[in-house]
């Protein structure tokens, strides 16, 4: 698959419309048909979908057009990359990965301190869950990644530092106008009757887990593309979510949270290569530790 098709393919879904990607890439609207047209029969399922107002990618592709996006971003990193060193640019970006909810807030927070401290740095953030986040780093993709322990939990690996940053308590979203708002802590029992999202299997099993523990279960009736999707449907009353408490300063405001007794955490770590570390590695931890700190004393 060439890479032009891929970044026509993102330009339609952002667009929403194939003759607006057409002029935004200088080509004819029957060639964008034509790349869209050959990229499902190369996958053998249709990608988009037709509506009142344009275009749209079907679930298959949204899924398609996420992980298009993060491989041309990929790609436009190594082209930079390569003019640097042609044009005698010697100085190494910094590649950050994070969880959704931990890229949300508080790893930002920690690179903006960073930055403060030391200047211009030049720098990305890719997302990703632990297990894909842990791999980036061992195969040199990535100088740090911060992760959590959540199910499936972190591998033991020799090749890789791990830097304890703290445990982080869980919390539930809920929409504003939920019974619960703005409640003391609740047991999770109490919301036994209640629909929840999930949007990976990790926190859809430490749910299960936490709410066998208090006697419940958990109908996880709902399942998000992603972590955006799933604040979406709390904030229109589909449904009631678990979510990593340091991504609360980060809630969109037509939802809010509330505590939990004696909550599910999980553990929030930092990971590096123990070769060849970046020279803005071991300050970023630092920072990171700082906005760990700030992110889990933010009242619910």
């Amino acid at each position: 698959m060439e890479l032009t098709v891929w970044r026509t393919f993102v330009t339609v879904c952002r667009l929403g419309s194939l003759s607006a990607a057409a002029a935004e890439l200088h080509h004819t609207q029957s060639a964008v048909s034509r790349q869209i047209a050959g990229l499902e029969r190369q996958l053998g399922v249709p990608l988009m979908e037709r509506h009142a107002r344009g275009v749209r990618p079907t679930p298959a592709g949204e899924v398609f057009r996420r992980h298009a996006q993060a491989t041309l971003n990929e790609a436009d990193r190594a082209v930079r990359a390569v003019r640097d060193v042609r044009d005698g640019v010697s100085d190494r970006p910094l590649a950050v990965g994070a969880t959704p909810s931990l890229a949300a807030g508080m790893v930002p927070e920690a690179v903006r301190a960073l930055l403060q401290q030391s200047g211009s740095i030049r720098w990305s953030l890719l997302p990703g869950l632990s297990a894909q986040l842990h791999s980036r780093v061992v195969a040199g993709d990535l100088d740090i990644a911060v992760v959590t322990d959540a199910p499936p939990g972190l591998p033991h690996d020799e090749r890789v530092e791990h830097r304890f940053l703290g445990l982080d308590d869980m919390v539930v979203v809920l929409p504003v106008g939920h019974p619960q708002a703005g409640r003391g802590p609740v047991h999770l029992r109490t919301l036994a009757d209640q629909i929840w999202v999930e949007d990976n299997d990790g926190s859809a099993a430490l749910l299960r887990r936490h709410a066998a523990r208090a006697g419940a279960v958990a109908r996880i009736d709902l399942t998000a593309a992603d972590l955006p999707g799933k604040l979406a449907l709390v904030a229109t009353g589909h449904a009631i979510a678990l979510i990593p408490g340091v991504l609360r300063s980060a809630l969109r405001t037509d939802v809010t949270t509330v505590p939990l007794v004696d909550p599910p955490t999980r553990g929030i770590y930092a990971i590096t290569p123990h070769r060849d570390p970046h020279p803005s590695a071991a300050p970023l931890l630092d920072h990171l530790a700082a906005a760990f700190a700030a992110a889990a004393s933010e009242p619910s």
